[in-house]
């Protein structure tokens, strides 16, 4: 059964009218799904219960169920776990800032990139999410706290543009002026370096922001912890952000998480600024945030910090991620993972 809400309003109004119902129902109902933000039909006040016995009949109304959430006691980061229709359950991060409300969401059910700090891709990839599902990540989150998201990072379980026709549509949705009508550059997209569909995303000349996991500074270090680069060598990584920056205009994001004793000694630095040289971009450092099924450390705060002022001193833009909910299942997948492994104790 088709999902309502990865519909754009010109499906919608047609889907509508192939019901027999008046054009204009699709925008009082399209306004109660992506304004409102209504949990199911029976929330919506003003569509009369034929049409709602009709739509119910036809179109399924996507609605998470929250499964469990972690508060954060050191800031106001929230974790939440959410079930699927089919009993697969997804994970989304709500984090508060000076600026309002980010959150984090997933695109996949799991991950199969492989990269090897990440909980998400341990058991593989079960499947990809609609874009309902991704929309209604945010949707839940904005029911459960009663805030509006200012700012969405698909940068979650899954690797977007692995799900590349449901990402675009998601992006539709949710930056639609007729929705939620969040602006496209406060949207950002991560990917681990799918390069065809890097391109093609920059061939749609989206204001979005992209972000690229990239985690070494060469080719061989890079295969070693994530396997894309075998298939997609770094420096045809770099020519297609190189590309989607001449398309787009937009300056790039590279995430670079460090790795005691593996990707952050003073030459993975040097390196690392030769390879960005002439970028419009920003580093963007990550402790790694350890997980039981790998060995992997975070660089202490010393090295951190000379890595950070290494790139600077090349004239690379950097930052260091601010940590939001230390004291919770904080590395991607972590809580899900935690939930399946206990479910078959």
């Amino acid at each position: 059964m088709q999902e309502i809400k990865s519909l754009n309003l010109d499906e919608l109004t047609q889907a509508i009218k192939d019901l027999g119902e008046p054009a204009f129902r699709a925008k009082q109902l399209y306004e109660w799904m992506h304004k409102k933000l209504v949990g199911s039909y029976d929330d919506i006040g003003n569509i009369p219960k034929s049409l709602k016995v009709k739509l119910n009949d036809n179109f399924e109304y996507t609605a998470l169920k929250m499964v469990t959430v972690q508060e954060s006691k050191i800031d106001d980061t929230k974790k939440f776990l959410f079930a699927l229709k089919d009993g697969n359950v997804i994970e989304s991060v709500w984090m508060k800032y000076k600026f309002g409300y980010s959150v984090c969401i997933s695109s996949q059910v799991g991950c199969r990139m492989g990269c090897k700090f990440c909980a998400s891709t341990l058991d593989g990839l079960e499947r990809n999410l609609t874009p309902a599902e991704m929309l209604d990540q945010i949707y839940s989150m904005s029911r459960i706290t009663g805030e509006r998201v200012s700012h969405v990072v698909v940068m979650g379980s899954g690797e977007p543009l692995d799900n590349y026709d449901n990402i675009i549509k998601f992006i539709e949705l949710l930056t639609d002026k007729n929705g939620l009508n969040l602006s496209q550059r406060n949207l950002t997209v991560s990917t681990c370096g799918i390069v065809p569909n890097m391109k093609k995303l920059a061939d749609r000349h989206l204001q979005i922001n992209l972000a690229i996991s990239l985690h070494a500074s060469n080719n061989e270090k890079r295969k070693s912890l994530m396997p894309i680069a075998n298939k997609y060598e770094i420096h045809e990584v770099i020519d297609a952000c190189k590309y989607y920056f001449d398309t787009t205009g937009r300056q790039l994001t590279f995430e670079y998480s460090l790795v005691g004793g593996v990707n952050d000694k003073d030459e993975d630095a040097d390196e690392l600024a030769g390879l960005l040289h002439g970028l419009n971009c920003f580093v963007n450092l990550i402790p790694v945030n350890p997980i039981k099924e790998r060995d992997f450390s975070p660089s202490d705060r010393a090295r951190v910090i000379s890595f950070k002022n290494k790139l600077e001193k090349r004239g690379i833009n950097v930052t260091i991620r601010r940590e939001m909910g230390r004291d919770i299942d904080g590395a991607c997948g972590q809580l899900r993972r935690r939930h399946i492994t206990e479910g078959k104790e």
